[in-house]
């Protein structure tokens, strides 16, 4: 079986590389019109061009699996702003699907942690529709509708879990077929456990991005060695090999914050039951040195007995 090892958004061996510059409401506010307008089109630019950089160093290393950042486009969803971010970096935007296209990588979007369908108010449910909507624009701008996902969490439960999963199961028709069939859910380290977000996902047809870690820290009823398999199974509809989410605790005391690399040690049971299973999964590592904690991860991997490194961001084993 075969393990490809990806990162989030940014290189840190990259220099000045964040695909994520700001530009905030307040200081757009501040601006004449037209200064407004540039300095959108300059941040935005400036993103692209720190993504297509990053998309090279995957290549280079041969990196299959990544995440592209969320926050490429400043202010797009808010509502005294929205503006078309499409149309002046069509070239741009298409650079970048074409070569993650050519180089048969992996591409999602992450949203935040605000991008809520469990909410009694209407409006937050209208944002994060609007926030995904944002997300699959550009996937599409990217020629990438049809293969890259977006992963949210279920999210809040407001005293009661069973009154906001129906809220989830309702309030999630209001997004266009097309953005639903791109999104995939995640089990929480405090709230929505990876056997209640399967039975959702299970029930909606949605694939689950199992996160090791947040199982570790909020555990499920059932083993999750039981519930892999059925994990697994949510990816077979879209014809995509399933991603899990790797990262480990920064301490005992801060159990749910990411550490800087993944300790070997803490997904080792975790491997094993991977390999035994004996299908091909793509790892999410979302540990704080993105791409070097990567790195390190496949290295250590193929030093283990058995297994082959086959890139710089895979192993066979």
């Amino acid at each position: 079986m075969r393990i490809r090892v990806g990162f989030v958004s940014q290189s840190m061996s990259l220099w000045e590389a964040s695909p994520a510059r700001a530009l905030t409401f307040t200081r757009y506010q501040q601006m004449e019109k037209k200064e407004g307008r540039e300095k959108l089109l300059a941040v935005t630019k400036e993103n692209l061009q720190n993504t297509l950089r990053t998309i090279y160093y995957c290549i280079a290393h041969d990196i299959k699996v990544f995440r592209l950042s969320s926050s490429i486009v400043p202010l797009a969803t808010h509502p005294e702003v929205k503006w078309d971010f499409v149309t002046p970096f069509k070239k741009e935007f298409q650079e970048i699907g074409d070569l993650i296209k050519r180089y048969g990588m992996r591409s999602s979007f992450h949203p935040n942690q605000f991008t809520l369908f469990t909410s009694d108010k209407p409006h937050i449910t209208e944002n994060a529709v609007i926030d995904m909507v944002y997300h699959y624009e550009m996937l599409k701008a990217m020629g990438l509708e049809k293969e890259g996902t977006i992963n949210i969490h279920v999210g809040g439960a407001y005293g009661n879990k069973e009154l906001a999963l129906e809220r989830f199961k309702e309030n999630i028709k209001q997004l266009p077929d097309e953005v639903r069939k791109r999104m995939t859910l995640e089990n929480d380290d405090k709230t929505y456990t990876t056997e209640e977000t399967l039975g959702i996902c299970e029930e909606l047809g949605i694939p689950l991005a199992f996160d090791y870690h947040h199982e570790y820290a909020n555990p499920s009823a059932v083993s999750w060695e039981e519930l892999l398999p059925r994990v697994y199974a949510t990816w077979k509809d879209i014809g995509i090999i399933p991603k899990i989410h790797i990262s480990s605790p920064l301490s005992e005391k801060k159990l749910r914050h990411h550490s800087d690399f993944v300790d070997l040690s803490f997904v080792m049971e975790f491997l094993k039951v991977v390999v035994a299973l004996g299908e091909d999964v793509d790892f999410m590592v979302e540990a704080k040195r993105k791409d070097e904690a990567a790195l390190q991860l496949v290295e250590e991997m193929a030093n283990i007995r058995g297994v082959k490194r086959m890139s710089g961001g895979s192993i066979e084993w």
